[in-house]
C-alpha cells in the first residue's frame, strides 16, 4: 500500500471506532487460545483466511461465511483470520461474528487495529486475536493495545515488515509475531522476506508468515522457522479449499 493508502486505512479505522458501542464483555471464551493453537515448529499449521477482496487484487470472491470458514476447520485448519475492514476489503464485523459462532477453533479480527473501542468489539464478538500492524501505530499505541489484548484474553498479533519493527514487537512479550511479505507502499510480494526475518526471531517465540503464498511449494521454506502460516486469497478462490490446506499442512 501506498503511504496515502496506509493513512486512509488508519483514518477510515479511527472513524469507524468512534461508532462502536460501549460493550459489556462476555467471560473469556471457551476456545483455545490463538497462541496455544499455533505453538510448535515441528510442524507448520495453517491459519486459513476469509477475505473478499483486497487493494491489491480487487474482488477476489464472494463466498457464504459459514459454509467457507466450515471447510477451513474441516480441512485442519489450526486458526481462522476474518478481515472485517470494509472499504477496501469488503469486510464487516458481521463476518467475524458469524464465523466465530460456526467454527471451534480460534479466529483472529484482521483490521487496521487502532483504537481500544476496535479490540473490545473484538471480544465481544468471540474473536481471540486481533492483528497490530506496527507500521500503522506509536510504540505507545502498540504497548495499550497489546495490553489490552491480554486483559481481554485475547492474542495480539503483531505484524512485521522490517528488522526495526521485529525488534519492537519482540519487546511484547505475550504477542505472537507475523512478518508480512507483502511491501505497505508497493503492494509488491517479496517472498524471502519471511524466511529472512523469521531467522533471527528466538525459536521461543510464536511466529507466522504472511502473504504470497498460494501453493505447497512455496512454504517449504518456511519448516521449522515458522509455526503457521498464513493464506487467504489462494483459498478464497477456490470452490473447495481443503486440499490445499492439507497439503500444506503435510
Amino acid at each position: 500500500m501506498t503511504n496515502a493508502l496506509i493513512e486512509e486505512m488508519v483514518r477510515s479505522a479511527r472513524k469507524r471506532a468512534r461508532t462502536l458501542p460501549p460493550r459489556d464483555l462476555p467471560a473469556h471464551a471457551s476456545k483455545t487460545s490463538f497462541i496455544e493453537a499455533l505453538r510448535g515448529k515441528s510442524r507448520l499449521d495453517v491459519i486459513a483466511e476469509f477475505k473478499r477482496a483486497s487493494p491489491s487484487l480487487g474482488d477476489i470472491a464472494e463466498r457464504h461465511v459459514e459454509a467457507q470458514v466450515l471447510r477451513y476447520e474441516g480441512a485442519g485448519a489450526a486458526a481462522l483470520s476474518v478481515l472485517t475492514e470494509p472499504s477496501r476489503f469488503n469486510g464487516s464485523l458481521s463476518d467475524l461474528g458469524l464465523a466465530v459462532r460456526a467454527v471451534d477453533v480460534p479466529v483472529l479480527m484482521k483490521d487496521f487495529v487502532v483504537d481500544p473501542a476496535q479490540v473490545r468489539e473484538a471480544a465481544y464478538l468471540g474473536a481471540r486475536a486481533v492483528l497490530l500492524i506496527v507500521r500503522c501505530l506509536s510504540h505507545a499505541e502498540l504497548v495499550e493495545l497489546a495490553s489490552l489484548c491480554t486483559e481481554l484474553g485475547l492474542t495480539p498479533l503483531v505484524e512485521c515488515h522490517t528488522e526495526v519493527e521485529v525488534e519492537r514487537a519482540l519487546d511484547i512479550s505475550d504477542a505472537v509475531l507475523g512478518v508480512n511479505n507483502r511491501d505497505l507502499e508497493s503492494l509488491e510480494i517479496d517472498g524471502s522476506l519471511a524466511p529472512r526475518l523469521l531467522a533471527g526471531i528466538p525459536q521461543t517465540r510464536v511466529v507466522v508468515a504472511e502473504s504470497g503464498y498460494e501453493t505447497p511449494s512455496e512454504v517449504a521454506a518456511l519448516r521449522g522457522l515458522a509455526d503457521a502460516v498464513l493464506v487467504g486469497s489462494a483459498l478464497m478462490k477456490l470452490d473447495d479449499p481443503s486440499d490445499l490446506i492439507r497439503e500444506m499442512r503435510a
